[in-house]
């Protein structure tokens, strides 16, 4: 029995976590598949009401907005709704109160980016023959290579932007002995150097400066210049001499560079906001109606920044509104785990929020983010949410049971 719930959460994790959704294999939704049986016959005892039933409502609307009234697409919107509700489902009903469940769900989450980062590296020497693997696990045509189990470079974008935060910030949190720090950031760092998405590396960055300065304080000065050293040391022993010899974060073309500089395109973006600024939606308008004139926009491209274009839909006012209802408990859990990072108990927790903010910051440069049901994004979302509901509840449990003893 345990065996067909394992491979029933490895299933139901790898269509959320390399976007599988329809295929030429699957002619219904492939998560529903396999989140069914889980949440049916497998289910918790856990008899309180939904967790997450406000963050499905403001996500609904969200999505409603966006994909209905502003672009029309009706089966967007509901795939991506199904995504949502499928996941927040399957941690209300199979994980639950489970800490065995969870965190076996998190390892399985792990172990498939890693899994997805390492046929990224093969992809680089052994083409043909990855792209047939990518293309049977993904059951599509794939359209960009190097990658790994996505069908484009900036969707595998997402799965590092998830993982190197976590390993990184894992190793530390979990006080791992210094030789597996330096062996995990080294790996990270191949990742991000083979993985072809310079997002990627900003937002490891930007995560892993604000870890550190909070995690280690007066030390950080040291560890700061250790993590440069290794850096250092890892590109010119080890990366300096192969440039050439293979497509890295540094080889990118010039072309690229040109076509999408994201500064550019968030620029020519702001100009159509500033003609719109209520939202494109308020004016009875989308996207290839305010760029079919714009020289920047004419290949059909968006600016590349998920927040950008949200608002540039809904405008500021509904637009802000929507994001911060969103994000209000997911900010909240942040800044309560900054206030108490060191605590051993918050380690997940902090783990999981620090791989969180890594992949929001990705999504200043790419399009696909929460309520594109993007599914790293996703299962990080409701993985802090439902540890946090955990850790609250063990808590209160045990405030209750002490209570009578000071009656």
């Amino acid at each position: 029995m345990k065996i067909i719930v394992i491979c029933l959460m490895i299933l139901y994790l790898s269509t959320l976590s390399y976007g599988i959704f329809m295929t030429g294999t699957f002619r219904i939704p492939a998560p529903l598949l396999f989140v069914c049986p889980l949440i049916f016959f497998f289910k918790t005892r856990y008899d309180g009401p939904f967790m997450y039933t406000r963050e499905l409502i403001l996500l609904s609307v969200a999505i409603f907005l966006y994909y209905v009234v502003g672009l029309s697409d009706f089966s967007g919107f509901a795939a991506n709704l199904m995504v949502i509700v499928f996941c927040a489902g399957f941690f209300n009903f199979f994980v639950g109160k489970s800490p065995m469940r969870f965190k076996l769900s998190i390892l399985i989450f792990f172990i498939l980016l890693s899994f997805s980062g390492l046929v990224m590296v093969f992809n680089h020497f052994y083409v043909a023959e990855t792209n047939e693997i990518r293309e049977f696990i993904l059951g599509d045509k794939v359209i960009q290579t190097p990658a790994g189990i996505s069908l484009t470079q900036f969707g595998f974008g997402y799965h590092l932007a998830a993982l190197c935060p976590f390993a990184f910030v894992y190793t530390c949190v979990f006080k791992k002995a210094l030789l597996i720090r330096l062996l995990v950031l080294i790996v990270c760092l191949i990742f991000l150097f083979l993985g072809m998405q310079r997002s990627v590396f900003v937002a490891f960055v930007v995560t892993a400066f604000v870890f550190v300065i909070l995690y280690y304080r007066l030390k950080s000065i040291v560890v700061m210049l250790l993590l440069v050293g290794t850096g250092l040391l890892f590109y010119n022993f080890l990366l300096k001499e192969h440039l050439d010899v293979v497509d890295n974060i540094m080889t990118k073309n010039d072309h690229n560079d040109a076509q999408y500089n994201r500064a550019g395109l968030a620029e020519e973006n702001l100009r159509i906001y500033m003609d719109y600024p209520y939202g494109l939606i308020f004016y009875g308008k989308n996207w290839g109606d305010v760029i079919y004139r714009d020289y920047v926009f004419s290949s059909g491209i968006t600016s590349h920044n998920a927040y950008l274009m949200f608002f540039t839909y809904l405008g500021p006012f509904l637009g802000l509104s929507l994001l911060g209802a969103i994000y209000y408990k997911v900010s909240l859990i942040f800044a309560n785990i900054v206030c108490f990072i060191r605590r051993p108990e918050n380690g997940m927790l902090v783990c999981l929020s620090f791989a969180f903010m890594g992949i929001s910051i990705n999504a200043l440069s790419h399009n696909p983010w929460l309520i594109s049901a993007d599914g790293p994004t996703v299962f990080l979302y409701f993985s802090m949410l439902h540890l946090y509901k955990m850790q609250s509840d063990v808590v209160l449990e045990s405030t209750i049971e002490i209570l009578p003893s000071y009656a």
